[in-house]
């Protein structure tokens, strides 16, 4: 059996936790000619991706993790339906038995701020394996120049071998990054000024898939941790959730952002905001409405400020394990589609939505 499927089947352990159903979503999803179509808007018929970034000016980024022997690129930007490895190719040419330090190794991850900043999360867990010598990292690369702007690193109480970092939400007002990690479940909060970081809700049920909840695709059983992650646009509320599992929570950046806040008051300060769907990624508009994919109906999902959920798209064809999420200046919805546990459907694609 490899890593992935061993990930895939159940790796992790899960915590107990109870909760309310939350009464404030509807099951209907709409006949298909009622919902907005999915564009296409680059397709890979040779790797496996994960996420995907669009910039202000329409740049369109996506990343390859290092799950299978068959590896090319880990990082590129899209370009007239072409793939150029970026920032460059070196960064890009990582072989095993390398330093991994100043080349990308297993990334999981990227993001566009508000700045002009493409961040990377580097899990560097190649085949979602132990980190690879110490070499998972965050970068932030000016899109302008096109240039690394910082690596930042982790300890290993933050970020040991054993920590699959995930996704990034980026908060420049207050200078902090927030991730998810989704082996031993928790959230790591980046201080982007300084390069400090902090482990915290290590082991809430809020960051541990639910015992109870049984999640099931393509005959698989599934066992993930904090995966998905979003943050409000007033920077004020952090949205995350296991991925198997329904259960939605929030907590109060500002608890995060002081790293001399107790876990104890951490954990007592984490908002349970019911049932929904299993999602992985996540993300928020402008207006406060949250954008999730429904695994199991092959649907997108909007939850908004109220907690009233809305289907808003499903293709049970094409919407084959959305995975990650970027919203456009234009007011689209972009989608990556990674196909975790289906037959490789070639090719592995992205999508937009208009909101």
């Amino acid at each position: 059996m490899s890593k992935l499927n061993f990930l895939l089947l159940g790796m992790f352990l899960a915590a107990c936790n109870s909760g309310q159903t939350n009464k404030n979503t509807t099951d209907t999803i709409a006949t298909s000619s009622a919902l907005p179509q999915l564009e296409e808007v680059f397709a890979d018929s040779a790797y496996q991706l994960t996420g995907v970034a669009v910039a202000k000016d329409g740049r369109l980024f996506t990343n390859y993790p290092y799950w299978a022997e068959k590896h090319a690129y880990s990082v590129v930007e899209v370009v007239n339906g072409k793939l150029v490895p970026y920032p460059d190719t070196t960064w890009n040419s990582f072989k095993k038995g390398e330093d991994g330090q100043n080349k990308f190794v297993c990334v999981q991850s990227v993001v566009t701020d508000d700045q002009g900043f493409l961040w990377v999360v580097d899990a560097a867990g190649i085949n979602l394996g132990p980190v690879y010598q110490g070499a998972n990292k965050v970068l932030k690369i000016n899109l302008a120049t096109n240039k690394i702007d910082r690596i930042y690193h982790f300890p290993e109480s933050v970020a040991g071998k054993d920590s699959y970092l995930n996704d990034i939400r980026i908060d420049n007002v207050n200078g902090y990054a927030y991730m998810t990690t989704s082996t031993n479940g928790g959230i790591v909060v980046l201080n982007t000024k300084t390069g400090d970081s902090r482990l915290v809700l290590h082991d809430h049920y809020s960051v541990l898939a639910e015992k109870g909840y049984h999640f099931e695709m393509n005959g698989r059983t599934m066992v993930v941790n904090s995966d998905g992650i979003a943050l409000t646009a007033d920077q004020q509320w952090l949205y995350y959730k296991p991925l198997t599992d329904d259960k939605l929570y929030r907590i109060n950046t500002s608890l995060l952002r002081n790293f001399k806040t107790s876990m104890k008051t951490l954990q007592d300060s984490v908002k349970d905001l019911g049932k929904f769907v299993t999602t992985d990624g996540m993300i928020l508009d402008k207006a406060g409405n949250l954008y999730m994919g429904d695994l199991e109906k092959s649907a997108i999902v909007k939850i908004t400020p109220d907690l009233q959920m809305h289907y808003i798209a499903q293709d049970k064809k094409q919407l084959l394990w959305p995975d990650s999420y970027s919203i456009s200046a234009d007011g689209y919805l972009y989608i990556s589609c990674s196909q975790i546990t289906y037959p490789p459907t070639l090719p592995y694609k992205i999508f937009r939505l208009k909101l």
